[in-house]
């Protein structure tokens, strides 16, 4: 007769890290405590912090949106607008005003542009919507937008996440709401998106380590 005794026990994948990375970017990043939730659990998620009026996150665009261009399938890049005082909350209403409207994609680096590139003071409301109403979105259109519940809502919890992302400037990176970066303490900007795709990779393997819950362990009589 043979008789099964189930076990508990965990099947570890191995996954080889490389440890001169490793010990390249461990002072490199800030752990999270607690981690908090993603959007997405079934993706690694790499949230870009910013303000619209800062110079450094306007240079960090260009490396920035080549890496979102190239990022693998399982990782979800999502932008989200840091809120410190109010005119960084204009900024963030009207960041999710547009991409309520649907023109988030052509907007988000026209704003850029116009901002540090022309020069254009674009503090308040007002502002915003007369460059806007230039670019061919109706006026009311955006006003309506502006001050939606659904903008309003996203914006709450913009300032909310800021103060528990723990970040004191932009640019800033939360990869899978683990890791904290800043470009200062990476040493730059192409060396931030290094160690942001160290961590994806740290995560992945993270994700692919599978229990298995019940092993049987057949034995003998």
């Amino acid at each position: 007769m043979i008789c099964f005794i189930v076990t508990s026990s965990l099947v570890l994948v191995s996954i080889p890290v490389v440890h001169a990375e490793e010990e390249l970017f461990v002072n490199r990043y800030e752990l999270l405590n607690p981690p908090l939730p993603t959007a997405n659990p079934d993706k690694i998620e790499v949230l870009e912090l910013f303000w619209y009026g800062c110079p450094h996150c306007y240079a960090f665009q260009k490396y920035l949106t080549i890496w979102a261009k190239t990022r693998p399938d399982d990782v979800d890049f999502v932008h989200m607008p840091a809120i410190f005082n109010e005119r960084w909350a204009t900024a963030a209403q009207v960041f999710y005003a547009v991409e309520s409207l649907g023109i988030g994609e052509k907007m988000h680096p026209a704003i850029f542009d116009a901002i540090h590139l022309h020069k254009r003071a674009l503090t308040d409301e007002q502002s915003f919507m007369n460059f806007l109403v230039e670019q061919g979105v109706k006026a009311e259109d955006f006003t309506k937008a502006f001050h939606s519940f659904d903008v309003d809502s996203k914006t709450r919890r913009a300032k909310s996440m800021t103060t528990k992302y723990g970040i004191d400037g932009v640019p800033a990176i939360i990869v899978n709401g683990k890791y904290r970066l800043s470009t200062e303490k990476a040493d730059g900007y192409e060396n931030m998106l290094k160690i942001v795709d160290y961590l994806i990779a740290k995560e992945r393997g993270l994700k692919i380590q599978k229990p298995v819950n019940a092993v049987a362990t057949p034995t003998t009589h």
